[in-house]
């Protein structure tokens, strides 16, 4: 989801496969989840005709195809979100001097060549995706510099496994976050750490 997030801003195309790969080989992630939302599910039902027409990123209508059968019977389904949630992920990208560098993809998310989302179309973010671009030795290290949605005694973050050792209450899960774009399938998994950390105390 992040790659094809940071390609969208970028303006790749979906089917340059091969930019979305090479994007997704140089980012390495963390999240640090300040509020944990609760789940909702929304049911949604729409009745479309084969002569409507809908606005695309692109900014221009795109028709629809089908016979007519296709749109006698509403369109029904259900979608599920998780509301009111904050986090805050951290990207860091191998090969610094590879385009795009980390200040191309800062600006590609101040000005995006297309309308971004979360997840789905309707998800659009309700204020600026980026916080900052901060130098820190690890990605945990790179929070200290993101502000906190709101106090806690402690925090949850997922980590790359290796920036979890020697960390107390470490819980290793596989996420199938890893996706072959020029096959266009999701073809294997990652391990990630889940950590909870007390919140740090200002003297």
């Amino acid at each position: 989801m992040l790659t094809g997030l940071l390609a969208n801003a970028l303006g790749y195309d979906r089917t340059e496969a091969e930019r979305h790969q090479r994007l997704q080989d140089r980012m390495t992630f963390a999240v640090r989840l300040d509020r944990p939302g609760s789940e909702l599910r929304d049911f949604q039902t729409a009745q479309l005709a084969k002569a409507d027409t809908g606005w695309t990123t692109h900014g221009v209508p795109e028709g629809r195809r089908g016979g007519g059968g296709t749109y006698e019977s509403p369109h029904i389904r259900y979608r599920h979100y998780l509301a009111d949630a904050s986090l805050v992920v951290s990207i860091a990208l191998s090969d610094a001097d590879e385009a795009p560098t980390v200040d191309e993809v800062a600006d590609a998310l101040r000005q995006p060549a297309r309308p971004i989302f979360i997840g789905r179309k309707p998800c659009v973010p309700s204020a600026p995706l980026l916080i900052g671009v901060v130098e820190a030795p690890t990605l945990l290290a790179s929070f200290d510099q993101a502000p906190l949605a709101q106090a806690a005694s402690s925090f949850r973050f997922v980590l790359p496994e290796h920036e979890a050792e020697g960390l107390d209450r470490v819980e290793v899960v596989r996420l199938t976050g890893h996706r072959d774009w020029v096959a266009g399938i999701h073809s294997g998994q990652q391990r990630r750490a889940i950590v909870s950390i007390p919140a740090k105390v200002s003297p």
